[in-house]
């Protein structure tokens, strides 16, 4: 987790285990995947592989592998211009005059920005099963939060 970057954003988190995992899910999908597509056209098995084949299986080990990859994307910036969040597809910049807090839900995996009307915006890049990690981006976004939120609301 940086605390300061180039781009004027003062926190700047990312999952860490689940990234770990996702890179590691992601590798072994692409070789067994490989591994199978080289090995198909070798057994007599009555039906008869084309090179095609196996080049399809090698790119569907792909396909899933960039999917698995999607699990490394989420990101949240912090900084006087507001909250960045990046989720698996998306990005969101919240501004501070809508952010009314960070909160973990009791068995939730991430944790989330709450908005007014009781909306929110979850936020992937802080999971629980980052235990420390988590905590210590939890309470730096709080402290910005403090920063640079009206305390008369």
């Amino acid at each position: 987790m940086r605390t300061t970057s180039a781009e004027g954003w003062e926190l700047e988190a990312r999952p860490r285990k689940s990234a770990r995992y996702a890179v590691a899910v992601a590798a072994l999908l692409v070789a067994v995947h490989t591994v199978l597509g080289i090995l198909l056209r070798t057994g007599n098995t009555g039906v008869y592989f084309q090179r095609v084949d196996q080049l399809a299986m090698i790119a569907i080990g792909c396909g899933m592998g960039a999917g698995v990859l999607l699990l490394t994307r989420p990101r949240i910036r912090v900084g006087a211009q507001g909250v960045l969040v990046r989720n698996l597809l998306s990005e969101k910049l919240v501004p501070w005059d809508l952010v009314q807090g960070l909160s973990f839900s009791p068995g939730a995996s991430w944790a989330r920005i709450e908005l007014p009307d009781d909306e929110y915006v979850p936020v992937m890049a802080i999971q629980a099963n980052d235990r420390e990690y988590a905590v210590h981006a939890a309470r730096t976004f709080r402290a910005l939060e403090a920063k640079y939120t009206d305390p008369a609301r």
